[in-house]
């Protein structure tokens, strides 16, 4: 049986086994038409044109896991912020596992979306704000939409700052052959209020996952939201990650993303501005090799006027893998006073590394500073010489030319203990220690 057709047959015994109120119902019916209707993405779009999900989709996919998975703190700890105290929401094979995690309900909410979904003190919540900015049309989303049921649920009260930064981990045990999980994530973040977030997707085996996310985002007015994603993970996984950022006056989020692991992943951040003076961060460094593939597909919409967005994308490729770069901002004619920027840089290290790049400006406003700009090359052969004669091996001297390339994203990260794990990543995909402090 195709992926389709199982999931569109596993729907109705889904809904069946969850408590969910009837407001639901109609949402997750209209969602799974949408996708019967559309079916899996295909290169035939335009949005998908340089990715194909169909050697991914080939996988007998198991769709709920058979049994209830355990693993053992000390053989994830490294995946985990651990050099600072953090509120964690962790997920093994899709199920939340309350012995890794650290939730509360101290001042802020920092739990589970199922919870959020069928406790009466949540609905209204639910009400205003599930599916809300996520997109109906979008097929992997309705998807999702579809079964949503468990992720992690934050809920940042007006005028609240959280104390300290929260992890939402999902890993997959390769129990199964092949897994499909399809994660929701509702985060509020109120009036005047401010919270910093990691988000990541580890497999601790070899085994296929394809992973389908979906992640709403409300910034009320002032409020600051930082987000990290980290995408690191074993060669046989798959990540579609769909983002749905709303924004209200003043309010300022930065998503950071960082893609070094996995097979084929594919981002999908889309950004909608519903004030003034709003700043929205989209930052990103992609590192790969082997026969992997990175997509990041951005949407920024300017709906109102003195708003700014920034876009900075860094790549770079080796052996055969392929990155796609396809970002859209898109202003309307109120939108006057738009300060939008968008600039894709990438490195090709091999003849047989591939890069398509589709930056886009639609425009309607004429009182704007808009800009875009893609480059793509090798590395600089003076600056190699400059420091090799200088003493410094090719490797490192290599190495360090590929840093000070993405240094500009990695210093947009605000948690120091953050900004030392990637930059140890980095060092790891460059294959060298670089002897200095980062």
């Amino acid at each position: 049986m195709e992926l389709k057709e199982k999931l569109l047959s596993s729907f109705m015994a889904f809904e069946e086994r969850i408590d969910v109120h009837s407001e639901l119902h109609d949402v997750r019916t209209n969602a799974i038409k949408n996708f019967e209707s559309k079916g899996f993405p295909t290169k035939k779009e335009e949005a998908w044109k340089y990715t194909s999900l169909n050697t991914i989709l080939k996988n007998d996919f198991t769709v709920f896991p058979k049994t209830e998975n355990t693993i053992q703190y000390s053989d994830v700890k490294k995946y985990f912020l651990h050099e600072i105290d953090s509120y964690k929401v962790v997920f093994i094979d899709g199920v939340f596992s309350s012995f890794l995690s650290s939730t509360t309900h101290d001042g802020i909410d920092v739990c589970l979306m199922s919870s959020a979904l069928t406790k009466p003190k949540y609905k209204m919540n639910i009400d205003n704000y599930f599916n809300k900015v996520a997109s109906k049309d979008e097929s992997l989303t309705s998807l999702n939409t579809a079964f949503a049921n468990e992720g992690a649920y934050i809920n940042i009260p007006k005028s609240k700052v959280a104390d300290k930064p929260i992890e939402i981990m999902y890993f997959s045990t390769g129990k199964e052959v092949a897994l499909l999980v399809q994660p929701r994530n509702l985060i509020i973040v109120g009036e005047n209020s401010h919270v910093q977030i990691i988000e990541r997707h580890q497999s601790l085996n070899d085994n296929a996952v394809l992973t389908n996310s979906v992640t709403e985002i409300f910034a009320q007015k002032r409020a600051i939201v930082d987000y990290y994603k980290i995408q690191n993970d074993n060669l046989e996984a798959n990540l579609i990650d769909n983002t749905y950022v709303s924004q209200k006056l003043e309010s300022t989020v930065s998503v950071n993303t960082f893609s070094f692991g996995g097979n084929l992943t594919r981002n999908n951040l889309n950004f909608y501005h519903l004030g003034e003076r709003i700043v929205s961060n989209l930052n990103g460094i992609t590192i790969i090799g082997d026969k992997q593939h990175v997509d990041h597909y951005t949407l920024v919409q300017h709906a109102q006027p003195n708003c700014e967005s920034h876009q900075d994308y860094k790549g770079i490729f080796s052996d055969r893998s392929t990155g796609v770069f396809n970002g859209k901002i898109f202003v309307e004619k109120e939108a006057q006073k738009t300060n939008a920027f968008q600039k894709s840089n990438n490195i090709l290290l091999s003849d047989k590394a591939t890069i398509n790049a589709k930056p886009q400006l639609e425009i309607f406003a004429d009182d704007v500073k808009c800009s875009h700009g893609c480059t793509i090359g090798q590395l600089d052969e003076t600056a190699m010489f400059y420091m090799q004669s200088r003493g410094i091996p090719k490797k490192e001297a290599k190495a360090l030319l590929m840093y000070a390339f993405s240094n500009v994203v990695i210093e947009s990260i605000k948690i120091p203990e953050l900004k030392q794990r990637i930059t140890t990543i980095i060092a790891n995909k460059l294959g060298v220690k670089l002897g200095f402090d980062l």
